[in-house]
C-alpha cells in the first residue's frame, strides 16, 4: 500500500513530555485524569486533562500532525482570515501570548487519517469510531507554558470535523501553535511514520515517540539508559521494585519493544550498569 507520509515533524517537548501518553490498567481511563508537570529547557509545562491518553492517541496525534505537514491550513491566531480559520482559532481557545501565534490545521477524513497510521480502514465502523473519540480526549487536553513569567495557554487540539464515521465523513482538526511551529521548520522531532505504521506493540509505540525526542537520526545518546528508566517511558507510575512480579513482567515487555524497535534499524547495545541492565541506544 502506498502512503502519503513519510515522516512528521512534532514538538520536541510534547514528545519528551513524561505521562502525556501511556499505558495503563483497564479502566483506569475513567478513575485517573491527566495531570502532569515538568521541566522542559526554561519552561515549565502543565498539561491536564479528565482522561488519560494512550498509545492508540499517540498514533492518532502522530497521524494528524504528519498529515498537517503534508497540505495544513495555516491560521494566524489573532486575526484569522476565512470563517473556517476563525472558527478553528476559537476552537484551540489560546490565551496570553498564544493568542498572537499561529496554528496549523488538518483537513482530510477519517478514512484517510485511519490509512495513514496503519489501520485497516473499512467502510466507517469501529476505526472511525476509535479516532473520533480518541481526536475528543486530545481535544479536552489542555496545555500551560511558563517561561520568563510569562504563561501561555491553549487546548492540545481544536477540532470542527463532521461526527459522522461512514468512510469519506469529513474531518477536521487543528493543532496548537507549539506544534505548528515545529511543523514549518523551527526545532522539532523527526517521527518516520513509516518506523510508526510497522509497529505493532503498544510499548513500543511509546518508546519509540519518547526515544525519537532525544534521539536524531544517526545519533546515539551519550549515556546508557536504564530498563527502569525505559518502563518509565511505558507506564509513568511509581517506581516498581525491581525484585517484584510486576517487575519481572514489565521487564519482559521492554524487551519485546526493543526487539521491535531493533527490527526497524534501531540499536540498543546491552551494558551492565549500577541499576541492572542498560543500553546504550543509536537510530
Amino acid at each position: 500500500m502506498n502512503y502519503e507520509t513519510t515522516h512528521a515533524r512534532h514538538d520536541r517537548a510534547h514528545c519528551l513530555c513524561p505521562g502525556l501518553f501511556r499505558s495503563f490498567a483497564r479502566g483506569q481511563r475513567k478513575k485517573v485524569p491527566l495531570d502532569v508537570v515538568y521541566e522542559f529547557g526554561d519552561e515549565k509545562i502543565e498539561v491536564s486533562g479528565p482522561a488519560l491518553l494512550s498509545a492508540f492517541d499517540l498514533r492518532v496525534m502522530q497521524g494528524l500532525v504528519a498529515l498537517a505537514g503534508l497540505a495544513g491550513l495555516t491560521i494566524d491566531m489573532d486575526q484569522p482570515k476565512t470563517e473556517t480559520g476563525e472558527r478553528l482559532a476559537q476552537s484551540l481557545e489560546p490565551t496570553g501570548a498564544a493568542a498572537k501565534e499561529q496554528a496549523v490545521a488538518v483537513q482530510g477524513s477519517f478514512y484517510q487519517l485511519a490509512r495513514e497510521i496503519g489501520l485497516s480502514c473499512p467502510d466507517g465502523g469501529k476505526e472511525a469510531r476509535l479516532i473520533r473519540d480518541s481526536i475528543e480526549r486530545l481535544w479536552k487536553t489542555s496545555m500551560i507554558i511558563e517561561r520568563d513569567g510569562k504563561r501561555k495557554g491553549y487546548r492540545l487540539l481544536g477540532d470542527d470535523y463532521e461526527s459522522t464515521t461512514e468512510r469519506g465523513g469529513r474531518l477536521q482538526v487543528s493543532l496548537n501553535p507549539r506544534i505548528t511551529a515545529a511543523i514549518m521548520g523551527n526545532q522539532h522531532t523527526r517521527i518516520d511514520m513509516c518506523e510508526v505504521r510497522k509497529l505493532h506493540g503498544d510499548p513500543a509505540r511509546l518508546l519509540h515517540q519518547r526515544l525519537c525526542g532525544f534521539i536524531d537520526h544517526g545519533g546515539t545518546h551519550p549515556t546508557p539508559i536504564s530498563e527502569t528508566t525505559l518502563a518509565g517511558y511505558v507506564w509513568h507510575d511509581a517506581e516498581v521494585d525491581t525484585g517484584s512480579s510486576t517487575f519481572r513482567m514489565r521487564r519482559k515487555v521492554i524487551k519485546t519493544a526493543i526487539a521491535e524497535l531493533e527490527a526497524l534499524g534501531w540499536r540498543f547495545e546491552s551494558v551492565r550498569g549500577k541499576d541492572g541492565n542498560s543500553y546504550k541506544i543509536s537510530r
